[in-house]
């Protein structure tokens, strides 16, 4: 890579807006946005067991930077570091043939809410796209430097760490580790390495991702408090869709929870009365239907879950389509949440902390400005997919080395959405923040040589 000083201009200044921003963004959420469930990760960080109803590695990084400096503010700092620096690397992959357009999307790029106030929200899903999005960018790297083998080692080892990173902070999150196996497998190919030596390429990187993921969960579960979160999750989302098919149908017959009276009863009155698909907080918040869930056998929500959905299936699709509606196309945009700012979360945690309510001019401002975008294009996972859409397609048509990397990023990003159809419980908008940052990340590295992605020349 050339040095800084050979660059021409508009490389020179898109580096500068992005490098500008990361410290600005740093320095106004410092020590960054915490919420209810921010607080609660932190203080299991800061002692050390933690519960897998969230990913124990939050809470795990959240505790080293505690140890170092009590609070949020280095894991805000790591978040700032991922994102912005894989933006940057991504400009740097080809300086020489940098536009004024690349200035100019980087400049709104970084102004967007998903810069200036995302990357100070403590919150798993800012994580998890940092980690993805600085894990293809080293993917991309190690592609365009291929032919320097120390260079592609440690670049694949980078990126192979930051994608298991990305997998252990979404379970999800997990489809992108094929993605990225595929798209080296590609690179290794189109970089004149033998079929069969290039799908060993791709299959040991996935191998070894997994291999990382599953001795990193092991080893953080250590430290668990026993709970099994995923599975109280997996059964909420059944209960969930359970209430929405009794909304639909009065009638349906819940042959396999005859043991269970109470938890019948419960899910045909107050959750079928609760249920809207926007979010599963009504039902989940319910003195009544806690109560039951609680005494219930935990087999019999799953078993009546996979009877009804089994004999029914187009009415589970069409309440999984319901849902995924609303968290994807976010037709009520306030009531998908996507502005948070200041700290708050349970009174006896914060005060183990030594942590107070935070509500100051500051985050004031920050959230004025982001309610500001509400009703455009910035706050719209549609029109993100829609760019993401047509990056894929130029990239695809192009196939520079380091585009296959970009190329898969958005891939992973469709797959991960698609997720949401069959999981999804909340229209949150911040779930899908990684193909958002995803579609912003490549658009920035087409516009560095918007000439050429058009033209689909090298």
């Amino acid at each position: 890579m050339k040095a800084p000083k050979n660059w021409p201009a508009p490389a020179l200044v898109a580096a500068a807006f992005i490098l500008t921003a990361w410290a600005a963004t740093l320095a106004v959420n410092w020590p960054g946005h915490l919420s209810y469930d921010s607080i609660l990760q932190l203080q299991q960080g800061r002692s050390g067991l933690y519960n897998n109803w969230h990913p124990p590695v939050m809470a795990w990084l959240l505790g080293l930077g505690d140890a170092l400096v009590p609070g949020a503010g280095l894991f805000v700092a790591l978040d700032c570091v991922l994102a912005f620096g894989a933006l940057a690397a991504l400009v740097a992959l080809n300086p020489a043939r940098t536009t004024w357009l690349a200035t100019a999307v980087a400049l709104a790029t970084v102004l967007s809410p998903q810069l200036l106030l995302y990357q100070g929200l403590v919150w798993k899903d800012i994580l998890f796209a940092d980690a993805a999005i600085a894990g293809f960018a080293s993917l991309g790297w190690a592609a365009a430097r291929w032919e320097v083998l120390r260079f592609r080692i440690a670049l694949l080892g980078a990126s192979t760490l930051l994608l298991v990173l990305a997998a252990l902070t979404r379970q999800n999150g997990m489809v992108l580790l094929p993605c990225a196996g595929a798209a080296l497998g590609w690179i290794a190919a189109r970089q004149g390495t033998s079929r069969l030596r290039a799908t060993g390429w791709g299959a040991g990187f996935l191998v070894g991702a997994l291999g990382l993921t599953a001795g990193a969960t092991a080893l953080l579960d250590l430290r668990s408090d026993g709970n099994s979160g995923p599975q109280e999750q997996v059964r909420l989302l059944q209960a969930y869709d359970l209430s929405g098919a009794l909304a639909q149908r009065p009638d349906l017959p819940l042959t396999a929870l005859a043991d269970d009276p109470k938890l019948e009863q419960v899910l045909r009155t107050v959750g079928a009365r609760l249920y809207t698909p926007v979010r599963n907080d009504p039902i989940a918040s319910s003195p009544d239907f806690q109560t039951a869930m609680e005494d219930a056998d935990p087999d019999e929500v799953g078993a009546q879950w996979r009877l009804t959905m089994g004999s029914h299936p187009w009415l589970y699709l069409r309440l999984r389509a319901a849902a995924f509606y609303w968290v994807f196309a976010t037709p009520d945009i306030v009531a998908a949440r996507p502005v948070f700012t200041g700290i708050e979360g349970p009174a006896p945690q914060m005060k183990a902390l030594s942590i107070s309510p935070r509500r100051d001019a500051r985050d004031h401002l920050l959230e004025n400005y982001s309610k500001a975008f509400f009703g455009t294009p910035v706050f719209s996972h549609v029109t993100f997919a829609i760019l993401a859409a047509a990056g894929l397609v130029l990239l695809l048509r192009r196939r520079r080395p380091a585009d296959i990397a970009v190329a898969a990023m958005l891939a992973g990003a469709f797959v991960f959405t698609a997720s949401f159809f069959f999981i999804s419980i909340s229209s949150d908008y911040r779930y899908l923040y990684m193909p958002d940052l995803s579609a912003l990340a490549a658009l920035l590295y087409l516009a560095a040589d918007a000439k050429s992605a058009i033209e689909g020349t090298p």
